[in-house]
C-alpha cells in the first residue's frame, strides 16, 4: 500500500488531491475507512457526514473485495479530490466489471433478496451520499464515483 498527495489544477481552484492504493483484502477495507474519515473530519465535515462518508467508502471497497477479483489478487485505487465545499472520492478496481443496466431492476431485487440482502452496496452509496455514480466495463474494471458537499 501507499499514499501520495499532490496538488492539481482545476479551473480556478486549486484542490488536493490524495490517492491510495491497497491489496483487494478485506483486511484492508478499515485503513481505507480510517483514512477517509480523518480527511473528511480535516474538512470540518459533520460527524453525521464523516459517518455517512466512512459507511460508503466500506460498502465500495468491499464490493471490490467481494465481486472484482475471482482469485483475489488484484488492487483497489482510491482518490480523493478535496476543495473547501466537497470531498470527491472514486474508488477503481480492474477486476470482473458487471452490466451496470441490472442496478435497480427487478431481477437485481430478486437476486438482492435471494442473497438475504447482499448486493444492495451501490442502494446504501447513493443513499448515503450527495451524489454516487458506477461505471464498469463487464470484464474489465467498475469505478465508483462519490460526492459530498459540505453544509
Amino acid at each position: 500500500m501507499y499514499c501520495q498527495r499532490l496538488k492539481v489544477n482545476v479551473g480556478v481552484l486549486m484542490k488536493d488531491k490524495i490517492y491510495l492504493k491497497i491489496p483487494a483484502k478485506s483486511e484492508y477495507v478499515g485503513i481505507v475507512r480510517l483514512a477517509i474519515s480523518g480527511i473528511a473530519s480535516r474538512l470540518d465535515f459533520s460527524v453525521e457526514d464523516i459517518e455517512s462518508v466512512k459507511v460508503a467508502i466500506s460498502e465500495a471497497c468491499t464490493n471490490s473485495v467481494q465481486h472484482a477479483y475471482k482469485d483475489g489478487d488484484g488492487h483497489i485505487e482510491i482518490t480523493c479530490f478535496l476543495s473547501d465545499k466537497k470531498l470527491e472520492i472514486t474508488v477503481k478496481d480492474e477486476g470482473a466489471g458487471f452490466d451496470v443496466g441490472i442496478l435497480g431492476t427487478q431481477s437485481q431485487i430478486e437476486k438482492s433478496e435471494e442473497k438475504l440482502g447482499l448486493g444492495l452496496g451501490i442502494t446504501f452509496i447513493k443513499n448515503l451520499m450527495d451524489e454516487a455514480t458506477v461505471y464498469s466495463v463487464p470484464g474489465k474494471s467498475t469505478e465508483i464515483h462519490m460526492v459530498k458537499s459540505r453544509k
